[in-house]
């Protein structure tokens, strides 16, 4: 059986490493690796008194997992300005009430760099933002900035299909 509708020759499923994430209508620079997107609830058990001697089992509040975004540092201040308008350093005075959330997009790319799924996360706000990692003057490693949100909900982009490769 086909794994793909429109490229039925295609085997091999897609690749993690091209990607792309967008927020205020803008690509956000330099990200390397982003946590898996994705939804948990716990069973709520339940049993009625005439039943038989079993539980049924019924879905409770959904939970969402934090986002994690990881990028090399640079001058681009967009990890920095977001976690500011959460945490800002002048006090809670600082905080924008008005535009702490923001609905973040991302982009799975094929290997062509076509877009072949898009994800919309909703209400997204920033938990914890790491501007500095563990620094070691014998290491070699890229400093990793980091940015963490909590999201409340997310959906997959219909709009974004399978087009045909060449």
């Amino acid at each position: 059986m086909a794994q793909f509708n429109v490229n039925t020759h295609r085997f091999d499923p897609y690749k993690n490493f091209k990607f792309r994430v967008k927020w205020d209508g803008r690509y956000v620079a330099g990200v390397k690796k982003i946590s898996k997107v994705g939804f948990a609830t716990e069973p709520i058990a339940f049993r009625e008194g005439g039943d038989p001697s079993t539980q049924r089992l019924s879905p409770s509040v959904f939970t969402f997992e934090p986002v994690s975004f990881e990028r090399g540092i640079t001058y681009d201040l967009e990890f920095e300005k977001w976690a500011q308008l959460v945490h800002h350093p002048g006090g809670d005075g600082g905080m924008s009430l008005k535009n702490f959330r923001k609905d973040i997009y991302i982009e799975l790319l094929d290997e062509a760099a076509r877009i072949v799924k898009g994800y919309k996360l909703y209400r997204c706000w920033v938990i914890a933002y790491d501007a500095l990692p563990e620094l070691d003057s014998e290491g070699n490693a890229i400093a990793i900035e980091l940015l963490k949100v909590a999201y409340e909900g997310f959906e997959r982009d219909i709009g974004v299909v399978e087009q045909l490769e060449t």
